[in-house]
C-alpha cells in the first residue's frame, strides 16, 4: 500500500495533526481535501496507533474511486489522481511526522540526539541486515556507533528481540562499565575497545550520549 510504504519508518506527531487540518473523532484523526478541481475528495485517516489509511471519493457520484490502486492501471487521469494523492501524503509526512529509524523508542531518541549534535544520519549498509545503522565521521569514515537489533540471548538471558548500541571507549573504562546494568561485552566487535549498551532505558539517554561523545572523539584523530 502507498500509505504503508510512505509512513513505515515514521512517528506520527499527533499534536501537529490538528494544526495541519485533521479533525479528531474518537480514537482517530481525519483529514478531508478535494483534488482535481473538486471532482474528487480525499479522506486520510490516522489511528491513535499510527496506522495511516486513505480513500478517494467521486464528489458527484458519491462513490469510492479505487482504480488508482490498481497496479497496472494506466491513463492520464489515473496518473493525475495518483500524483495528487501521493503529494498529499508526502506533505502530511513532511509536516506531521519525524523519522523512525529503529525499533525502540530509546534507539530513536539517541539517533535524533546524534543527528542534532553531529548532523550524521545512520547509514544502513547491509542488505542482509537492513536495520543495522552505522554512525561514522563523514570526514574520514571512522565509526563511532552501531545500532543493531538482535535476539537478547546473544548477550544475556532471554529470547526477545532487543536493540543495542556499540561504542568505542578506553579499555579501562569498558571494564568499569561492564560491572553496571545495561552494559555488555561488545557484540560482534573488538571487545577490548568496544562495548555494547542495551537500548531499553536501563541506561539513561544522557549517559549514553556522554559515551557517544567519547566514542566520537576517537574518530577525530
Amino acid at each position: 500500500m502507498i500509505e504503508r510504504e510512505l509512513f513505515e519508518k515514521c512517528t506520527i506527531l499527533y499534536d501537529q495533526l490538528i494544526a495541519y487540518g485533521f479533525q479528531k473523532e474518537h480514537n482517530q484523526y481525519i483529514l478531508s481535501k478535494v483534488i482535481l478541481d473538486g471532482s474528487l475528495r480525499v479522506e486520510i485517516t490516522i489511528s491513535d496507533s499510527g496506522i495511516v489509511t486513505g480513500r478517494i471519493y467521486d464528489v458527484e457520484l458519491g462513490e469510492e474511486y479505487t482504480h488508482f490502486r490498481t497496479f497496472n492501471a494506466t491513463g492520464e487521469f489515473v496518473s493525475q489522481v495518483k500524483e495528487a494523492y501521493q503529494n498529499i501524503l508526502l506533505d502530511i509526512k513532511e509536516c506531521c511526522t519525524e523519522s523512525k529509524y529503529f525499533m525502540t523508542n530509546q534507539a530513536n531518541r539517541i539517533t535524533r540526539a546524534i543527528i542534532e549534535t553531529y548532523h550524521d544520519l545512520p547509514e544502513f549498509a547491509w542488505e542482509k541486515y537492513p536495520n543495522y545503522g552505522i554512525f561514522k565521521n563523514p570526514h574520514n569514515g571512522k565509526w563511532y556507533g552501531l545500532i543493531m537489533n538482535i535476539s537478547k540471548n546473544k548477550i544475556d538471558i532471554g529470547d526477545e528481540t532487543v536493540e543495542i548500541l556499540n561504542v568505542k571507549l578506553d579499555p579501562d573504562q569498558i571494564q568499569t562499565l561492564l560491572e553496571q546494568n545495561g552494559f555488555y561485552q561488545a557484540y560482534h566487535m573488538n571487545k577490548q575497545h568496544w562495548i555494547t549498551i542495551l537500548l531499553d532505558d536501563t541506561v539513561s539517554d544522557q549517559k549514553i550520549m556522554s559515551l557517544i561523545d567519547e566514542s566520537h572523539q576517537f574518530t577525530i584523530f
